[in-house]
């Protein structure tokens, strides 16, 4: 008995291993393309990974050493790209298949780009501002050696923001003795920001949106909506989806979800919620996240954080398509369940590629010193997530397969093949 609750245990350790759940699937989709164990083993692991420690002066005098992480996945299309999250919960682990997952967002949008990510473990809740400026700056100082705006460019991710992109792109600037504005993207507009960055993720899980409706036969304006998170993706999809017409019944945020058939006041909330999406705290009839998940809709967006969707709720999920606005919210078994029942899943690493693809927008106008309007931004954008979307739609029509394992599918081959062409396998 005990020794099988052990191995259930394990099994559920496994399944929601997120570096273990990407390195099967991306197996799968190697096998699937007709590559050798050779180029699986090449692309399971970052190529570089570093550990760095950052001394911090905090404000009562005391120095706190803070531990960071940068990982490079795969350089062979071109310098790597990804951004860095501060949270108390980064690990090493999670750094590493978020850089996989970024090769395979830039390879299903067609980038010239490796897949990087970096993160420290530390809680920017409790820190003040020159606290923080301190550890950005520390950051930047300890990678220096391996980014640049061709070797690898960082970007925001979660709890960081425009201002600490400013104080990371200053700093390299210091180092380098030079200007370098497509070190990082995500910046101020000032600085050398793209316009529609900061609502970037957000737009491309809202054309995706739009694209899986047509495929399921749903009319946008009367759908009923749901979106978990209400950070920076979540929060603008919900007014996106508010302002095409949809009801957005259902939203949740680190601390509970509000819930209205009637569809809730979505321009209020976004008045109401505090610098790190929060806006729950102000009401008494809550509902848990788990509950909200389970919501009667025809859209569910999880926009929150990994392993949200398991094997544990999968049959209680209510609603026609599910799109993946966070990064890894749906554990592989949740994949096949939801699959087999018949709900489109829209994975992450195609529903959240609209953030790198105008970072990319970004780096390309920093490099060339001509900048774009927010139209032009829009109108590339869609542009492209359109066509990744029919072609993971259509790979997984032809091939039979889920669309996650199809978006796996088209993103690591650009990756495997420049990886042949090189010479490396």
């Amino acid at each position: 008995m005990v020794a099988e609750k052990g191995k259930e245990n394990h099994q559920a350790s496994e399944q929601h291993d997120v570096l273990k759940s990407t390195q099967t699937v991306i197996h799968l989709a190697l096998d699937k393309l007709g590559y050798s164990e050779e180029v699986y083993e090449l692309l399971k692991e970052p190529i570089r990974m570093l550990t760095v420690k950052i001394p911090v002066r905090m404000d009562d005098g005391k120095v706190k050493v803070f531990t960071g992480y940068r990982a490079q996945h795969n350089d062979a299309v071109g310098p790597t790209k990804g951004g860095i999250r501060f949270h108390p919960n980064v690990s090493e682990k999670e750094v590493k298949a978020l850089s996989i997952w970024m090769s395979l967002k830039c390879g299903i949008v067609d980038l010239p780009y490796g897949g990087g990510k970096g993160g420290i473990i530390c809680d920017p809740r409790d820190m003040s501002f020159r606290e923080l400026e301190r550890l950005s700056r520390g950051y930047v100082r300890a990678i220096s050696q391996i980014v640049g705006p061709s070797k690898d460019i960082p970007a925001p991710d979660v709890f960081t923001n425009s201002q600490i992109m400013a104080w990371m792109m200053d700093e390299y600037s210091r180092i380098d003795e030079y200007n370098s504005p497509g070190f990082i993207t995500g910046k101020p507009l000032v600085l050398g920001g793209s316009h529609g960055r900061e609502t970037a993720t957000a737009k491309g899980v809202t054309i995706c949106i739009h694209e899986a409706a047509k495929k399921k036969g749903i009319k946008l304006e009367g759908a009923r909506v749901v979106v978990q998170g209400f950070g920076n993706a979540g929060s603008f999809l919900a007014k996106f989806m508010h302002d095409a017409g949809a009801k957005v019944i259902g939203i949740s945020d680190a601390y509970g979800g509000l819930h209205d058939e009637a569809g809730l006041d979505i321009d209020y909330l976004l008045d109401r919620r505090d610098s790190f999406g929060t806006v729950t705290k102000l009401f008494n009839n809550t509902i848990t996240n788990e509950e909200l998940l389970e919501l009667d809709c025809d859209i569910l967006v999880p926009a929150a954080i990994e392993n949200q969707i398991t094997d544990k709720n999968a049959r209680n999920i209510r609603a026609s398509i599910v799109v993946e606005a966070a990064n890894g919210p749906t554990t592989l078994e949740a994949t096949k369940i939801l699959t087999e029942r018949g709900i489109l899943l829209v994975p992450d690493v195609l529903a959240s590629s609209g953030g790198v693809t105008v970072s990319y927008f970004e780096w390309v106008q920093n490099n060339q010193g001509y900048y774009w309007t927010e139209e032009e931004v829009e109108e590339k954008l869609e542009k492209i997530l359109i066509s990744s979307f029919n072609n993971v739609y259509e790979t997984s029509q032809t091939r039979r397969v889920d669309m996650r394992l199809a978006a796996y599918m088209v993103g690591v081959r650009k990756m495997a093949e420049a990886c042949r062409f090189r010479g490396w396998i």
